[in-house]
């Protein structure tokens, strides 16, 4: 089967990033199986359009701002039905005197307490090594957005996790 350019064009984009966009949803949302189908359900709406995304200046920084806008709905979408369950099953409200907290936390059960803007641009910074400019492009925010999100996400983490733990997380980064 031969294939014109832009379907070539597409296919080698495809193979070069769709792990990169998989594992990104996967960090975001913390659900390999979700991953997998947000990765390509991005890549089936940059098919889509891939006649006016291939002459884009970054098309991959879009199929990341694509995959960080579906996962986005995707843990909305789970929060809502968590909610509708939990007042369906509820039948007293609960409490609690002393919660059962873990005494270790693993960075991702704490990028998953992170709101999700600034979860993004943790992860993306810190995981993906990723500039500002292109952090900022990827979600489609200012650089001085991503600077302040990340600023405190990463307070936060070091709070969660301790100062030790947190900085083990950026060491080794380029600077950028």
């Amino acid at each position: 089967m031969l294939l014109d350019d832009a379907s070539a064009e597409f296919h080698d984009f495809f193979e070069r990033h769709y792990a990169e966009l998989a594992r990104f949803a996967h960090l975001l949302t913390g659900e390999t199986d979700a991953a997998d189908d947000l990765a390509a359900d991005a890549l089936v709406a940059l098919w889509q359009h891939w006649g006016r995304l291939r002459q884009a200046d970054h098309p991959l920084a879009y199929a990341r701002g694509v995959v960080a806008n579906m996962a986005r709905a995707r843990i909305r979408s789970a929060v809502r039905e968590r909610r509708r369950v939990a007042l369906f099953w509820s039948r007293s409200p609960e409490r609690t005197e002393s919660p059962d907290v873990a005494s270790v936390l693993d960075v991702r059960a704490a990028l998953d307490r992170l709101p999700f803007r600034k979860r993004a641009c943790v992860v993306l910074r810190h995981a993906f090594d990723l500039s500002e400019k292109d952090t900022a492009a990827a979600l489609g925010i200012s650089v001085g957005t991503v600077k302040s999100q990340t600023s405190k996400g990463m307070a936060e983490l070091e709070r969660t996790l301790g100062a030790r733990a947190a900085g083990e997380l950026t060491a080794g980064r380029r600077n950028r």
